[in-house]
Order: C-alpha cells, then structure tokens, then sequence
C-alpha cells in the first residue's frame, strides 16, 4: 500500500498548498472572484458546509464534526477495502486520490468550518454556478478508479 499513502499525501500536499495560495496569497476569500480564464475558468470562493452542491450544509457545529467522521469512516472502509480486494496498481492509486481529498477537506472543515471550493469551470455559453477543488477532483478521479479497477486484480475463482 506505499503507492496509495505516496499519492494520498502528494494528494493532501497539493490540495492544501492550492488552497495556501488562493485563499492566503491571492485574498480570494476576501476578493470572491477572480477571472482566470474567463468564462472557462475562473476562481469564486465558496465556503460549502454541506457535502456536493452544499447538500446538508449547516452552520452547526455538530454537522460539521458529522461530516468529519462520516469522511474518516468512508476513508477507512476504502483503506480495508482495497488492502482485502488486493492493492493491485490502479487501486492504490485510486484509494490514495480519494481518501487524500477527503481529509484534504477534513482539514478544512477543522480549520475554517467549511470546504474552501474555488474552482470554477463554465463552457459553451453556460455558467457554471458551482466551485469545486483539488480534493474534490481527487475524490471524483479516485472513485471511478476505485469502480473501473475494482476485481481485476483478484485470481479467485468463484465459489460454486
């Protein structure tokens, strides 16, 4: 499992390092908007204290410590998952990018109380009113991986 705790704290180290320069350098928090490339990408500050699309987001204490555990439970159920499934490759790697952006934004929620989202992407005349960020892809990325890869590694054969 080197693989998947090498890609889980490159994932964590450049999420939090992302979020260091565009919230702290670049003053997005106070700023809210920057064009980047517009209207392709651009950054908008979004403080999510739900899960996707703010879904169950609330100001309370409680909920974000809930959110907490839930992310920590998940990580650890994949952890066992893929160590029992057999840590082929492209497991690990998937393990590591989605368990990395669940803590990269565990990390948030400790730290601010919220996800810092700022990634905004908009494309054909269509505004994109949601912001995301580098957690979030690794979540999304490492879940398909997770899905796509799941079970070619094992050379069981099923019981009859």
């Amino acid at each position: 499992m080197r693989v998947a705790i090498g890609v889980l704290g490159l994932t964590v180290i450049a999420d939090q390092a992302v979020k260091w320069w565009v919230i702290d350098r670049l003053a997005l928090d106070q700023r809210l908007f920057i064009p980047v490339i517009d209207p392709y990408l651009n950054f908008a500050m979004a403080w999510n204290t739900g899960i996707n699309f703010g879904l169950f987001g609330s100001d309370s204490d409680v909920m974000r410590y809930v959110l907490v555990a839930i992310a920590l439970a998940i990580s650890a159920f994949v952890w066992v998952w893929v160590k029992r499934e057999g840590p082929t490759l492209w497991l690990q790697i998937g393990a590591g990018l989605l368990i990395g952006g669940a803590l990269g934004n565990v990390i948030d929620r400790l730290r601010w109380g919220a996800v810092a989202d700022f990634i905004n992407m908009s494309c054909c005349g269509l505004r994109n009113p949601y912001s995301f960020n580098i957690a979030d892809a690794a979540i999304f990325v490492g879940a398909v991986a997770l899905i796509v890869f799941s079970g070619r590694g094992s050379s069981k054969q099923p019981q009859k």
